[in-house]
């Protein structure tokens, strides 16, 4: 029949000619994708298992150090573009090397993330012989701590203070916030400014002394509806009639709000092994003193692309909280590490080289 369309009538379908095949066919398809959708999820759940090593490999110091490909294309300029983006297979040269001072990243997860999230971030940093560690907050990515214990910002960022008060007496250290880990980078910005080189914003809540990080997904979220004693996203840790501990959004929403640009692999991936958040510290108002937090270097890297945190909102935390500078990536949605790696990355190296 070639492409030629076919006009169904009620009758056709009740005789069992073409609509009858047509079900069949549509059940079939049914379970072909139920199967492909499972497969996913079981290589998805082994890639997850596998960063999560990889992260604990990372934390533990011991990983290898690569060069970038001699083949990489040169640049003529001092600094990256991070708007002209040649494709995910291009790499940097050694040489930049020699303008970037601190070479170690510490990438902090968002909200039911964990250092799993980071793999592709991972390997592009090492591939340019930086350093990069991926942590684990309290209670995420394969930290054992039960969300309903996380009652404070100190408690979910713990893990972060602990690596950084754990560093040589005269390293710094390039701090990356993912979403919700923008309160954590600012946590510890007021806590331990002197370890931190640069503090990168990645469409992240970079708020200003005595806000809440929820303040900023309030505004675009709507928290009225979602914060209902019936809502299917809360999660009681210590009973029903007690405060929420937790929340976590469903997989239909989470891929609408989170992974609009991002691949299908990685979407299953999030699937498998994201964890409801703590609740408490993002209800926490943080106290950030102009000494401290404000002295700090803070760059905010904008997702164009991005409906849990709009481009809107991003550019009203810049303007209300203005960074040293400001990138923007293209057609990402909110996990820029899923769907725009290449052009983050790009992004993560300049940053690194400023003085």
């Amino acid at each position: 029949m070639g492409n030629k369309f076919i006009c169904m009538t009620k009758k056709d379908t009740k005789n069992g000619g073409i609509g009858s095949r047509s079900k069949r066919g549509g059940s079939m398809s049914r379970r072909r994708t139920s199967l492909e959708e499972e497969l996913l999820h079981k290589q998805a759940l082994a890639m997850a298992i596998q960063q999560h090593q990889l992260s604990q490999r990372f934390d533990n110091g011991s990983m290898s150090r690569r060069i970038g490909s001699t083949s990489s294309r040169r640049r003529n300029t001092g600094l990256l573009d991070p708007l002209h983006s040649t494709g995910d297979n291009t790499k940097q040269l050694p040489e930049f090397l020699e303008s970037i001072k601190t070479k170690k990243f510490v990438l902090v997860h968002g909200e039911g993330f964990g250092a799993w999230c980071w793999y592709k971030s991972i390997a592009l940093l090492e591939e340019s012989g930086l350093h990069p560690v991926a942590l684990d907050l309290a209670g995420s990515g394969i930290d054992l701590t039960d969300t309903k214990n996380i009652t404070t910002l100190a408690e979910y960022s713990k893990p972060l203070i602990d690596y950084l008060q754990k560093l040589p007496e005269d390293d710094k250290v390039i701090l990356v916030g993912h979403s919700s880990g923008g309160a954590c980078i600012s946590y510890a910005l007021e806590q331990l400014p002197q370890k931190i080189s640069k503090a990168v914003y990645l469409c992240a809540t970079m708020i200003t002394d005595g806000q809440k990080p929820f303040d900023v997904f309030d505004q675009e979220l709507g928290s009225a509806e979602l914060f209902s004693s019936d809502s299917k996203f809360l999660v009681y840790g210590n009973g029903k009639d007690n405060p929420p501990t937790g929340f976590m959004f469903e997989k239909q929403h989470l891929h609408g709000l989170y992974f609009n640009q991002s691949p299908t692999k990685d979407v299953a991936l999030a699937a498998v092994s994201m964890r409801p958040f703590p609740l408490a510290p993002m209800m926490e108002k943080l106290s950030l003193s102009e000494e401290k937090h404000g002295s700090g270097r803070r760059f905010y890297i904008q997702t164009l692309d991005d409906h849990a945190l709009s481009p809107d909102v991003q550019e009203k935390l810049v303007r209300e909280n203005p960074p040293e500078g400001v990138f923007k990536i293209k057609g990402s949605d909110h996990c820029p590490f899923f769907s725009k790696p290449q052009s983050l990355h790009k992004i993560l190296l300049e940053i690194a080289q400023i003085p």
